[in-house]
């Protein structure tokens, strides 16, 4: 018995639209996976310049960012806040989580301050110590890197 083909035998092209479909799905669901966070960063902060300001070498393992405006407000968590007594009852709530959902001690908690240029010194000692008294023990400070001299006496 001879079998017969039913048709021309010529080249077979595969449907690419299956995959073209998944791949823009793909790229929707990371899209709207990335946490592109603003807790980070606030554009009302500026940063202020040092020429000792340096990127840090890895990421944090558990960053708690603050931010100081220049009108005296913090900033924590997405929420602006205009007095310390506010920050401390956030941070307060912020070292309940960390204890009780968390493995992490509130000693490998990095705590960053990102204050702007016209922020005053002592806000910034005092957000230090309110964190201290609430036994964070990692700190870092935020600024911008600066090609130019800032160090004095040059």
């Amino acid at each position: 018995m001879r079998i017969q083909s039913k048709g021309k035998s010529g080249i077979v092209e595969g449907d690419l639209t299956p995959m073209i479909d998944m791949t823009f799905q793909l790229i929707a669901f990371f899209m709207l996976v990335i946490n592109f966070s603003d807790v980070e960063q606030d554009q009302r902060i500026h940063l202020p310049a040092s020429e000792l300001a340096k990127p840090p070498t890895s990421p944090y393992e558990q960053p708690l960012t603050i931010h100081l405006t220049s009108t005296d407000q913090y900033i924590f968590g997405g929420k602006e806040m205009t007095q310390l007594t506010q920050l401390k009852s956030a941070l307060r709530l912020e070292t309940q989580i960390i204890n009780r959902y968390t493995s992490k001690k509130l000693s490998d908690v990095t705590v960053i301050i990102r204050a702007d240029g016209d922020a005053k010194t002592g806000q910034v000692q005092e957000v230090i110590q309110a964190c201290q008294e609430l036994e964070f023990e990692r700190f870092a400070l935020r600024g911008k890197q600066s090609e130019v001299s800032t160090i004095g006496g040059n």
